[in-house]
């Protein structure tokens, strides 16, 4: 039985990193190897349509009971490489967030505030017991942050159209980890020399020392996920933001402000418009 559902959950776009199994310690390793071998995965709708369904029952599920045994995969070179979920984590992350996001009001009604405490506390003797954990997986919603595009370059965009073959519509970009940091460094080095410290530098340090946590042979993915469903066909495939950022950085680094602007400009403008859509909703 398929584990893919027809209903579509939007608004979710992915930064991940998937590992080769190597990265893994046994028994891990071997239950990723055994994973990896199943002729049907589940999807980022899918993990995404569970951790929805605990908000449902109440009082509602703020975070997993237990860690998801599930991940990505993927092959690279020959090279089983696997993205775990570790969905449990990421909505511990993900509550330290809340408070910047909505109203009091509407977050103790979502999530009661007896039920986030019961989550923080759980949270904070779980990291006393895994101090170096970190999640293989960045989420945003309704946007992709300008610092992810950094990572990629325009060639490595793939975009399936709606109705491709039978097919979901796909946009993403993946490169190698040793491209994303080459990237990364060149490109911080070229806004500190430029541009005073700003919001940009500083979500790439943040992004660099998060890929310095993972091994190097790993595969670095931006994926669209959700917003392909809430986009229009074509302002996808019209959609060239890594192109964009990597314009931006190279006019700068030859000193042409000016195109740096525009190319900056063209690419506020399209992420302005899908924020106008969160508005709309």
């Amino acid at each position: 039985m398929s584990v893919v559902s027809s209903v579509l959950v939007p608004y979710t776009s992915y930064l991940r990193v998937y590992e080769p199994l190597a990265a893994f310690r046994e028994p891990e390793r071997g239950h990723w190897a055994r994973y990896a071998q199943r002729s049907e995965l589940p999807t980022a709708q899918d993990e995404l349509r569970r951790s929805l369904a605990d908000l449902v029952p109440t009082p509602p599920v703020a975070v997993p009971v237990h860690e998801s045994a599930d991940a990505f995969v993927a092959e690279v070179d020959g090279v089983v490489c696997v993205c775990p979920w570790r969905t449990r984590m990421r909505g511990w992350l993900a509550l330290e967030e809340l408070d910047g996001l909505f109203p009091a009001t509407v977050l103790d009604a979502v999530l009661p505030p007896v039920v986030r405490l019961q989550a923080i506390a759980d949270h904070e003797r779980w990291a006393e017991r895994n101090p170096d954990a970190r999640p293989w997986i960045r989420t945003t919603v309704w946007h992709v942050p300008v610092r992810w595009f950094v990572l990629f370059d325009d060639e490595e965009r793939e975009y399936v159209a709606v109705g491709t073959e039978g097919r979901r519509p796909l946009l993403r970009y993946r490169t190698p980890m040793v491209q994303a940091r080459r990237r990364l460094a060149r490109a911080l080095r070229t806004l500190r020399e430029s541009v005073d410290e700003g919001p940009l530098a500083e979500g790439l340090v943040d992004v660099g020392r998060w890929l310095e946590e993972f091994h190097p042979r790993s595969l670095v993915e931006l994926d669209y996920g959700g917003l392909v469903h809430a986009l229009p066909g074509e302002r996808l495939a019209a959609d060239r933001s890594a192109a964009d950022v990597a314009e931006g950085i190279a006019a700068l680094r030859a000193g042409d402000s000016d195109a740096a602007g525009v190319a900056y400009a063209r690419l506020a403008e399209r992420w302005r418009a899908v924020r106008d859509r969160q508005s709309a909703n």
